[in-house]
């Protein structure tokens, strides 16, 4: 582990274990910060555990999205490699050959945030299909999965991030949001989002309107519920696990992030899904595997919040757990922003040797620039990269630049 090898740096000064000209190159790059700047950075070759640069490699700073790599690598790693997220649809009457249900029908999520209209579509088409024509109960929204807090600043003390998220719930229907065209003036109108309410009566409510839409007579109402053991599963919507990160991690999507956070929790723990029981996962999966946790703290699956903290040795323990263990290893990198083709990555190290080459997550927040990942060398060597930049000067583009600037000289020395 990197630790048996950093034991020695200090937390302040630079050390180099590769090429003078690389070593000369970033020396440079990290004296043009702005004064006020504070970096954490430690690039490491896995495999022959030299440390090729290292700058207060174990100085907690705010990681930004860089959150996610501890949330994704837990997922892939705790839950299999075939995990599905579903949302799914129950009754309690095990005779439909009359034509009827006879009782309620049971709409319930397990964190499926990809479940939309055409997939509730999909459920009324299964029912029609069956030869349903009616149903005697009513139509139960169940959200018992995760918790009953919907939003981060709920069970963040003092959280006061500027982002806000539609609620985080188990069970989502459209994003747990509605849109809506409003005129500003005259011929001009906008688009405006509304986060729902409470999500479990707003998805059995939109389904119960959808099955009286199709001539399927609903006679109870809609509401909250829990759904009963022994209730029997009549159909399904889901994604898989392998998109579900590849979105999170490429695309940087944090309500994705948040409730893949929560499934964590709630597949670990056995009972419901919290930020506790996520976070509590998180942390014992980091003791499992040995990793360094000075000055760690997680408090969300995001990194929106200000109040995560970790360091480029955290950040590269991590990464480096992930790589020497080749299965997890090629489905994560798998799910990683490819420099210059896509994700949060697409557009920058473009026309340098590190394009393609170096696959890995960007974070940012006001003040904050962070990038992680895996970078293939021109002599086939895979190197972690882990830079946590906190600045008061300058902007996110010159920050930005200047990690990308580390990372094709690395790539174009060795």
């Amino acid at each position: 582990m990197i630790k048996h090898f950093l034991f020695f740096l200090t937390l302040t000064t630079a050390i180099f274990g590769g090429k003078g000209e690389f070593r000369d190159s970033l020396n440079s790059i990290i004296a043009s910060f702005p004064s006020g700047t504070r970096a954490s950075i430690l690039i490491i070759n896995p495999l022959s555990q030299d440390t090729l640069y290292a700058f207060n490699p174990k100085q907690p700073l705010i990681p930004a999205s860089n959150t996610k790599l501890f949330t994704t690598a837990v997922a892939l790693e705790l839950l299999s490699p075939d995990f599905k997220v579903y949302t799914k649809l129950f009754i309690d009457d095990k005779n439909l050959q009359d034509g009827a249900i006879n009782g309620n029908l049971y709409l319930k999520g397990y964190g499926n945030p990809a479940f939309y209209e055409k997939d509730m579509d999909a459920f009324v088409d299964e029912l029609k299909r069956r030869r349903i024509k009616r149903i005697t109960g009513a139509i139960i929204g169940d959200e018992s999965y995760f918790d009953s807090e919907y939003t981060r600043e709920g069970s963040i003390e003092e959280e006061n991030a500027s982002v806000k998220l539609p609620p985080i719930s188990a069970l989502i229907y459209n994003h747990n949001s509605t849109t809506s065209r409003v005129r500003v003036r005259r011929k001009r109108y906008k688009t405006v989002t509304t986060f729902v309410k409470d999500p479990a009566n707003f998805a059995a409510n939109q389904l119960r309107r959808k099955l009286m839409s199709a001539g399927i007579t609903v006679e109870g109402d809609y509401r909250s519920g829990i759904t009963p053991r022994g209730a029997v599963e009549i159909a399904s919507s889901h994604i898989n696990l392998i998109d579900f990160v590849s979105r999170v991690n490429k695309r940087s999507d944090n309500y994705y992030a948040e409730c893949l956070f929560k499934i964590v929790g709630a597949e670990t723990s056995g009972i419901e899904g919290s930020a506790i029981t996520a976070s509590q996962a998180i942390m014992e999966f980091l003791k499992d595997h040995d990793i360094n946790r000075d000055g760690l703290r997680l408090v969300d699956g995001s990194g929106i919040s200000r109040f995560n903290q970790t360091s480029a040795a955290t950040l590269s323990e991590l990464l480096e757990t992930i790589y020497l263990d080749i299965d997890l290893f090629e489905r994560y990198n798998s799910t990683l922003s490819v420099a210059g083709y896509d994700g949060t990555l697409g557009g920058r190290m473009r026309g340098t040797s590190a394009e393609y080459n170096f696959k890995g997550k960007t974070g940012t927040l006001n003040g904050v620039s962070s990038l992680t990942g895996f970078l293939k060398l021109r002599n086939g060597d895979d190197v972690i990269v882990s830079i946590l930049i906190e600045f008061s000067e300058k902007h996110q583009g010159y920050f930005r630049a200047m990690q990308d600037r580390i990372v094709s000289a690395l790539s174009e020395i060795y």
